[in-house]
């Protein structure tokens, strides 16, 4: 191993629980042992993903947060005593890795409960609402610390939680807490005053308006979090461990409004001041560790950190406030391991917190001890998979049922979490297999057809692997991307796929007999109908390099539009939007965190944004929009960069040998790319 990591493997403790290394998984929605928003019960599939993780070298692992009370079929957690006799059973495969387990309890969303529009539909209606009560309750799980607006929806308001509500969370803290304890767990993890949620909810002035002992001063608006751990250090004994989940600073500026990195803004939440404060009542009170980072549900890219947010964006913040308690301290979001071991090397922070890095790549800390740092398969930062709960004007989450019940997969490997769907199966008959295209819909399926022990071969018409892929990543801000398709390049590489570049197919007769995965992708969508479009720079063209003016206008405000402008913006430049819909990235599939940090980086640069509106047409230094009610708009501008969507280029159709994958099957996302790719080469 490199000795820049030596840091990251020395041992530490919490409490009297010695940690082998200082490597924490944080928890995710969806590797959880008990269930995910389901009745509870012992989670096969989530204990074989937190077993493999705890098999490939981590000192702590802590499985997705376990709500004391089911949002689902409003279950308490600790009535299901069956389960913690299989966790037991279960326990003692998982301690033979020498890592540690802490379970995370949470006391559920409150306003941050992520509704949908049949959610909204149930509470709108008295008749449904009053029969969905026994399997959705939502006027109980969507309740706060006082009445306040839902996160996702005007439809459903949260009301206050009563004292005796508070009482009976805290007695189901306390009541799971002796049962994992007694099941051999070796700490828990009380979830959280972090992220905007319930117990977050309590201790933000914003939020918090209530006139009892659980509001105004800072000791009542914490002591709903107090009073959880003191019941469990009764109830388990003082050195029975129990971390809190974190947040250090709000970066919330009102309600659904966060503050981006380098904003003035007005914390409405717990700022820097009142933290240092908070931590050490916290500490007081009893909890053996702080695993922190930053944010709210409002400001939900910092627990949440796409692409656009720096690396290691909460360290600063953590390191500081590290300086007031004398606990260990965690720091998670974005964080580089590099910079994680000098850290802790240094001593200026205790654990290093990972979590969707485990997702696309189960065994990276084990690469990482071997040396093979270039074999580990990157997180992107896209959400598409784990957590692509997303929100534009008008919605609510838009987010398929499917991925609703099944968190923490994974864009860019089709087998987390998902190994009774995606697993690799020797072929019965090997076969050579040509594969047209070589961008990533081409390599997944070469890659797993490789696997399988079938012999494919990739023809790419250019001069280099990629596809599309390599303009997707081009942006100056997507080292994540590119490193993803270095991986790709490196994988066909080493297992000795045949590839020949610069080689066109232009007919599926031209190919051996045998099965074809095609992958030729799509083309972009030519306005033609507009008068002038001739003049527009496709989307594409401006990512690979062709030159724009000072002032440009982007024609398209979806996913690709915005991050066009975003990287017109940090260059320098004049971007102007104009989009056809009445909001910014009104897609599918992209996560809040993703689109509200570009929506809000807009409105804070003062980028000029046009909803609502057509392009009509496009003149020499100007362009012509119309909205709804046809009133024209002239924009000047030096250029127009056209990102109006792409529509399939398949070389042929799909079926009887032939196969179609990626773009050129239907348009998508990288998700949809490679997971297509991959049930095709398990088919073939």
């Amino acid at each position: 191993m490199d000795q820049k990591y030596d840091a990251l493997f020395t041992p530490w403790k919490i409490g009297t629980c010695e940690i082998k290394n200082r490597i924490v998984l944080t928890s995710m929605g969806g590797t959880d042992l008990f269930g995910w928003m389901e009745k509870n019960h012992f989670d096969k599939a989530g204990a074989d993903f937190i077993l493999t993780i705890a098999k490939n070298n981590v000192g702590l692992v802590l499985p997705g947060c376990q709500p004391v009370y089911n949002p689902m079929f409003g279950q308490w957690l600790y009535e299901n005593e069956a389960m913690y006799d299989q966790l037991a059973e279960w326990l003692k495969e998982f301690h033979k890795t020498g890592a540690k387990l802490f379970v995370q309890l949470t006391a559920g969303f409150g306003r941050s409960f992520t509704v949908s529009s049949m959610m909204e539909k149930l509470y709108e209606n008295p008749v449904l609402r009053a029969a969905s009560k026994p399997f959705m309750d939502l006027d109980k799980i969507t309740a706060s610390a006082s009445e306040s607006p839902n996160r996702w929806s005007d439809k459903i308001p949260s009301r206050a939680l009563t004292v005796e509500e508070i009482e009976e969370y805290i007695q189901a803290f306390v009541k799971s807490a002796v049962l994992l304890q007694k099941a051999g767990v070796d700490g828990v993890e009380i979830h959280a005053v972090h992220e905007g949620y319930l117990l977050d909810q309590f201790t933000l002035k914003y939020v918090n308006k209530r006139t009892d002992q659980y509001g105004g001063s800072l000791e009542n608006r914490y002591r709903f979090a107090a009073e959880i751990v003191q019941g469990i250090k009764q109830a388990c004994g003082k050195e029975f461990p129990v971390s809190l989940r974190y947040s250090v600073v709000s970066k919330t500026r009102d309600f659904r409004m966060g503050a981006l990195p380098g904003q003035e803004y007005t914390e409405v939440g717990r700022d820097m001041a009142e933290s240092e404060v908070a931590a050490k009542f916290l500490e007081d009170a009893g909890y053996d560790m702080l695993n922190c980072d930053n944010g709210t549900y409002d400001a939900w890219y910092w627990a949440h950190p796409p692409i656009y947010m720096p690396e290691n964006c909460n360290l600063a913040d953590v390191e500081h406030i590290r300086q007031f308690v004398d606990i260990p301290v965690v720091a998670a979001g974005r964080l580089d391991p590099v910079v994680a071991a000098k850290e802790i090397e240094e001593g200026r922070l205790d654990g290093a917190g990972f979590a969707r890095q485990f997702l696309a790549d189960p065994e990276w800390v084990t690469k990482l001890i071997e040396e093979k740092e270039e074999d580990i398969r990157p997180c992107i930062l896209c959400h598409n998979g784990c957590f692509n709960m997303c929100h534009y004007k008008g919605v609510p989450n838009d987010q398929a049922l499917q991925d609703s019940l099944h968190l923490a997969r994974c864009a860019v490997n089709a087998e987390t979490m998902q190994k009774e769907v995606h697993y690799i199966k020797p072929a019965l008959k090997p076969k050579t297999v040509t594969v047209i295209g070589g961008g990533i819909g081409g390599m997944e399926a070469a890659r797993v057809l490789k696997l399988r022990g079938h012999t494919p071969v990739i023809y790419e018409q250019s001069d280099r692997l990629g596809g599309t892929f390599i303009p997707a990543s081009a942006e100056s801000y997507k080292g994540k991307l590119r490193d993803l398709l270095a991986w790709y390049r490196r994988q066909m590489d080493q297992m000795g796929i045949e590839v020949h570049l610069n080689s066109r197919i232009e007919s599926i007769d031209e190919v051996p007999e045998g099965p074809v995965v095609v992958a030729t992708g799509s083309v972009p969508r030519i306005l033609s109908s507009v008068p002038g479009y001739e003049r527009m720079i496709e989307a594409c063209d401006y990512l690979n390099g062709q030159e724009v003016g000072e002032t440009v206008a982007v024609i398209g405000g979806g996913l690709t539009g915005c991050e066009i402008a975003y990287e017109l913006h940090l260059q320098g430049k004049k971007p102007i939007i104009v989009e056809m819909k009445d909001d910014l990235i009104a897609q599918t599939g992209v996560c809040l965190a993703n689109s509200s940090y570009l929506r809000e980086y807009f409105e804070w640069k003062k980028v000029p944004v046009y909803l609502s509106q057509k392009l009509k047409e496009v003149k020499e230094g100007q362009i012509v929009i119309v909205d709804k009610d046809g009133i024209e708009t002239r924009i000047p501008c030096d250029s127009v960069i056209s990102s109006a969507g792409y529509v399939p280029s398949p070389l042929t159709k799909n079926g009887g040998r032939v196969f179609l994958v990626g773009d050129c099957f239907r348009v998508g996302n990288l998700r949809s790319v490679i997971w297509r790719a991959y049930e095709v080469a398990m088919r073939i």
